[in-house]
């Protein structure tokens, strides 16, 4: 039995004495290039909240099931709170932060104040972020289909008619592709 416990406290000592340490990552983030050196086991939530200061994503679930934390990868939708930042070396991101630009609302945060399509809010940059990866996509041209596209984020307040307004109306304004 004691020489079950000094083989643990070595093999401890050995991972204390070689730690796994930082990977480099070349990222975009908001149109901004960055060269950091991160954790292998670092989420993109976590580096966007803790180590960027970038905390318009929310991490609600931790598990990609609530949508609170969506961003935008190349223009497409994805959990930030699923995604290991090592694996998205050379990616664009897009965050709520890089939606509009100072002064200027982007058209989506304008048409969520004008539907009034958030009460506590907590929701709602990855609500702003998954509509527009669904307009990015082009799926979405009715009510139901923005609902079913949309049905990854969800909103503890109910403001689901309202935000499927005020996706809408911007899908109404947008230019075909």
């Amino acid at each position: 039995m004691n020489e079950a416990v000094t083989l643990d406290r070595t093999a401890a000592q050995r991972v204390a004495a070689d730690p796994i340490g930082t990977l480099p990552l070349r990222l975009s983030i908001n149109g901004e290039a960055r060269r950091l050196q991160v954790e292998p086991w670092t989420t993109l939530l976590d580096l966007l909240r803790d180590k960027l200061d970038l905390t318009g994503s929310k991490k609600g679930c931790d598990h990609g099931q609530c949508g609170a934390c969506t961003v935008l990868i190349d223009g497409k939708r994805m959990n930030s709170c699923l995604k290991l930042a090592v694996t998205l070396d050379g990616c664009e991101v897009t965050t709520i932060e890089g939606l509009g630009q100072p002064g200027k609302l982007h058209p989506l945060q304008s048409a969520f104040i004008e539907h009034d399509a958030f009460q506590c809010g907590y929701c709602t940059p990855g609500q702003i972020c998954s509509a527009q990866g669904l307009i990015n996509e082009g799926h979405a041209h009715s009510r139901d289909e923005v609902r079913e596209q949309m049905s990854g984020n969800l909103c503890r307040c109910g403001a689901y008619p309202n935000i499927a307004d005020a996706v809408l109306e911007v899908l109404s304004t947008e230019k075909p592709a």
